[in-house]
């Protein structure tokens, strides 16, 4: 899957964050993450968490693909590339959860593969 690879690689050592602290790109990340994986579908207020959880997600992924979007952004063009089309995945993802054709799992594991890469690339300071 496509995806999965780009979420993996999107944040590799050999480049810079996209314009703020790892560690805080990672618990941004990490709260967006947890709030879809927490939804339940057998919940009575499934339908206003997911879309909470959809909404805080889209507004992550918008940011990432405005932020890649700007030419001076310092990110390898390949990189910025994969990354906007994370996000447009992530948009085209969300209308069809919403439309009830597909499980919120898969944006959790888009966002978990990259929560995964901002840890690794903290954890070796930016070096391999």
């Amino acid at each position: 899957m496509i995806e999965a690879s780009l979420a993996n690689t999107a944040y590799d050592s050999s480049v810079r964050s996209i314009g703020s602290d790892r560690g805080i790109e990672y618990q941004i990340f990490s709260q967006v993450t947890r709030d879809l994986a927490s939804v339940r579908a057998d919940a009575h207020d499934y339908p206003a968490k997911l879309a909470a959880a959809l909404h805080k997600n889209m507004k992550l992924w918008t940011f990432l693909a405005g932020e890649v979007a700007i030419e001076a952004n310092k990110l390898p063009a390949q990189l910025r590339a994969g990354i906007f089309y994370l996000a447009e995945f992530t948009r085209h993802q969300t209308t069809k959860i919403r439309a009830g054709e597909a499980d919120p799992n898969v944006l959790v594991e888009i966002n978990t593969m990259m929560m995964r890469g901002l840890r690794a690339r903290d954890e070796n300071n930016g070096t391999e």
